[in-house]
């Protein structure tokens, strides 16, 4: 992080943001749909889509998962029915609804064409949008907000987290709030060091000074906004299972702030190589934990839903067997969620096959058939109108041949 980093950073933002009861909430400005928005949730972990949504009606599904297979539907903690060969993962119940009124889609075998099982590598690729490509000086979300108009606002973009992650990393300005514990707080939240800041650089007419300014202009826009009683939360991603308040506070935010354009979350606790489970278990309630969140995100999106894209995401998926922990390893294909008012959902997009050792990478997991980046540039054409030549600076150097996914979205 460099000097103007820091200074944007430290001065903007101290916040425990997660709970379910949430007070004191104000606003500021007035109410529009006119803006395309995109909120990114990023699963850190890899979380095992074949448990999110499941074949189930291939019968090697339950034979490479003897303890971990989702029962069928209609059986006890059993998948909900999709579309009769595939299932949801009971724990996320709450999205059903989506699925039903097609404003949730899925991509299935769908991810990074690196094969590294590294999630230190594989999210650095996705985030990026350079996979296989080390040095890269931005993030592909920063340059999404760097094609769309310019609100003049500190709150185009929202990362939530103590840490701007490389997705948003770029020349484009993002704010943060960072999940901490309660009584921790910032630098920048102790009276004297903030004085001690402001005098040094509000008499300054330079860079310095005016990322300064921005980043207490934000603060103060995100006081106003957000709830006073402040709920602890786990250091860096917060798991899914702890942090189902986000979507009450982010919808929130969403919908009463129209300059407001990109949002990033990043959630933990999916990497599960130990105990799974099944319907109920380890990574059940990690899922119930998004689930809620998410169906709280679109409650309180409100209208605004039908104007926002919501992508989930994972640096890579699981093995399709599980191993002799009860769990899963790192494996290559995944699955990519997609929700929104204008997605044309109750459908599950990309190619998968079939779980014959055959159709597997490498014989163990699922292939990717869909290039990540390719549902992103439908999303970013179809919802965020971007020209053909601005998807290019999004993901630079990639071609994207494949028009599968082109009625993803109604533009």
């Amino acid at each position: 992080m460099n000097r103007r980093e820091f200074l944007k950073t430290s001065a903007a933002f101290s916040f425990s943001l997660f709970g379910q009861n949430l007070a004191g909430w104000a606003y500021g400005g007035s109410k529009s749909l006119e803006g395309k928005k995109l909120i990114v949730v990023f699963l850190r972990g890899a979380v095992d889509g074949l448990s999110v949504v499941s074949p189930y009606g291939d019968s090697r599904y339950y034979q490479a998962r003897p303890t971990i297979g989702i029962a069928q539907p209609g059986q006890k903690d059993g998948l909900l029915d999709l579309d009769s060969y595939f299932g949801l993962a009971p724990a996320l119940a709450p999205l059903l609804p989506y699925w039903k009124d097609k404003s949730l889609a899925f991509v299935h075998a769908c991810g990074s064409p690196e094969n590294t099982r590294s999630h230190f590598d594989a999210q650095d690729y996705m985030e990026s949008g350079r996979p296989g490509v080390k040095v890269v000086d931005s993030g592909w979300l920063n340059r999404v907000l760097t094609q769309l108009p310019n609100t003049k606002s500190p709150l185009r973009g929202i990362n939530v987290g103590a840490t701007m992650p490389r997705i948003l990393q770029g020349p484009e300005n993002v704010a943060s709030y960072a999940p901490q514990s309660i009584g921790k707080r910032s630098a920048m939240d102790v009276p004297v060091v903030a004085e001690a800041f402001s005098r040094m650089y509000t008499q300054r007419q330079d860079t310095l000074a005016a990322a300064f300014k921005e980043g207490i202009q934000a603060q103060d826009m995100l006081n106003e906004k957000l709830s006073k009683e402040m709920v602890a939360a786990n250091k860096g991603a917060p798991s899914a299972k702890s942090f189902k308040g986000f979507g009450q506070q982010l919808g929130k935010i969403f919908a009463n702030d129209p300059s407001i354009q990109v949002a990033f979350v990043a959630l933990g606790g999916f990497d599960t190589h130990v105990n799974q489970g099944a319907g109920k278990g380890q990574l059940a309630n990690q899922l119930t934990g998004l689930g809620t969140g998410l169906s709280d995100l679109i409650s309180n999106l409100g209208d605004d839903y039908k104007n926002t894209v919501i992508m989930v995401m994972s640096e890579f998926g699981r093995t399709v067997k599980e191993n002799g922990n009860g769990g899963t390893d790192h494996g290559h294909g995944n699955v990519m969620w997609i929700l929104g008012g204008n997605v044309t959902g109750g459908k599950v997009y990309g190619k998968l096959d079939g779980l014959s050792d055959d159709k597997l990478f490498e014989g163990r997991d699922l292939p990717v058939t869909t290039d990540f980046r390719t549902p992103i540039l439908a999303v970013c054409e179809a919802h965020l109108n971007l020209e053909k030549n601005k998807l290019n600076d999004v993901f630079p150097g990639f071609t994207n041949n494949d028009r599968s996914l082109d009625q993803l979205l109604r533009g």
